[in-house]
């Protein structure tokens, strides 16, 4: 069994409505609260990361996935949306709605596109986010595929 470690500094000056930081390797940015939440607005915040973690996690399962299967991609995308439910001063993260875009090159034969809809379906499962956040925060897929 291989464990893989990741890590993370956050520095926070205090208050709800101050800018900290966060440095994770690679990802380094200022963060705060939303300005839809009443915040300051600068850098990211844990709404945008999660949503973020999300979508990246299930593009690069679902490519893949469609790397494996050999199927002849022309290009791939993906729009997310994350819902958060604001209920008496409770916030909720409701909903993640990932509308990937695949399209195939046009030799793509009717098996291509079957099995492609398949891994679409396929990797929201595969991806460890989506596993880690199951049961917690609804998952739901719009594709588009040409």
């Amino acid at each position: 069994m291989a464990q893989h470690y990741f890590h993370l500094k956050a520095d926070w000056p205090g208050g709800r409505n101050t800018t900290g930081s966060i440095d994770a390797g690679n990802l380094k940015t200022k963060i705060s609260i939303p300005p839809e939440m009443d915040g300051p607005g600068v850098g990211t915040n844990p709404d945008e990361m999660l949503l973020g973690a999300a979508a990246t996690c299930y593009l690069i399962t679902l490519a893949a996935m469609i790397e494996r299967r050999d199927l002849p991609l022309k290009e791939m995308s993906l729009d997310s949306e994350g819902i958060v439910d604001v209920t008496d001063g409770i916030f909720t993260y409701e909903k993640i709605i990932h509308k990937p875009y695949v399209a195939l090159k046009e030799d793509a034969e009717d098996k291509d596109y079957k099995m492609l809809n398949k891994l679409i379906e396929k990797a929201e499962s595969g991806c460890m986010i989506s596993r880690a956040i199951e049961g917690n925060v609804a998952l739901e897929l719009q594709p588009d595929i040409k």
